[in-house]
C-alpha cells in the first residue's frame, strides 16, 4: 500500500468504530514504529500485505474494523529479544482505543486478538481466525516473495549462528506444515493452502537460506 492508501484504511477503520478524528500522532508513531531500522520483514510492507488480504476478506469478518485495527497494531513493538512484543502491542491498542472513546469491550475483543497472533494456540472465533489466516498469508505467496521473506526473516535474526537458527527456523515452518488445514477460512485456503504447502516443504527440505 502507499502512504496515502495507508492513512486511508487507518481513517476508514477509526470511522467505521464511530471514531471521526482520530489522532494522527498515533499513525505517525505507528508507521515511525514498523519502519525501524532493525526490521526486515514486520515492517509496512507486511502490514500493507495484511490490510489488502483484509480488503478482499472483509465478508469473512464479524467486526472488519477491529481486524483492521488489530492488525495495523499486531507487530507495533518488535524486538526479536524480547518474549513480550504482543503483550505491548495489544496493550498500546487497547489504551488507544480507550482514550479515543472507543467501548471497552471492543478495546478489549481488539486485544484479543493482537494476542491470538503469539500463535500458541489455535484461534477462537471468526474474526481471530482471520487475522492469523492473514497474518500467516506470506507462507502461501508466490515463490518470489516467500523467498524474499525468508531472506528478512534470516535479517532480523542476523545475530543468531546459522547452526542454531536454522533447526530452529525449520521447526517454526514444519509446525505450521504440520497444521491441517493451515488456513482456517475456507476463501483463504482455497487461495493460499496448496503454495503455502510447497513453500513450506520447499524451505524445509532445503536446509539452506540466503544470508542476509
Amino acid at each position: 500500500m502507499t502512504p496515502g492508501e495507508l492513512h486511508a484504511n487507518w481513517l476508514g477503520a477509526w470511522h467505521a468504530l464511530g471514531v471521526d478524528s482520530p489522532d494522527d500522532g498515533l499513525f505517525d508513531a505507528l508507521c515511525a514504529a514498523y519502519s525501524e531500522p532493525h526490521r526486515a520483514y514486520h515492517t509496512l510492507q507486511h502490514l500493507g500485505e495484511c490490510l489488502d488480504h483484509l480488503s478482499r476478506e472483509a465478508a469473512a469478518a464479524e467486526r472488519p474494523a477491529e481486524v483492521a485495527l488489530a492488525l495495523w497494531f499486531h507487530d507495533a513493538f518488535y524486538d526479536v529479544h524480547r518474549g513480550d512484543n504482543e503483550q505491548r502491542s495489544a496493550d498500546w491498542a487497547a489504551q488507544a482505543m480507550i482514550d479515543a472513546g472507543v467501548a471497552r469491550e471492543q478495546a478489549a475483543r481488539v486485544h484479543r486478538l493482537v494476542m491470538a497472533t503469539c500463535h500458541d494456540v489455535l484461534p477462537e472465533g471468526a474474526d481471530a481466525e482471520l487475522l492469523i489466516d492473514i497474518d500467516l498469508a506470506i507462507l502461501g505467496a508466490d515463490t518470489a516473495r516467500f523467498a524474499e521473506y525468508e531472506r528478512q526473516i534470516r535479517h532480523e535474526y542476523a545475530h543468531i549462528a546459522p547452526d542454531i537458527f536454522e533447526p530452529r527456523r525449520q521447526g517454526i515452518l514444519g509446525r505450521f506444515l504440520a497444521r491441517a488445514p493451515l488456513y482456517r477460512t475456507a476463501p483463504m485456503r482455497e487461495r493460499l493452502e496448496a503454495q503455502a504447502r510447497r513453500n513450506l516443504a520447499t524451505a524445509i527440505s532445503s536446509g539452506e537460506r540466503p544470508a542476509a
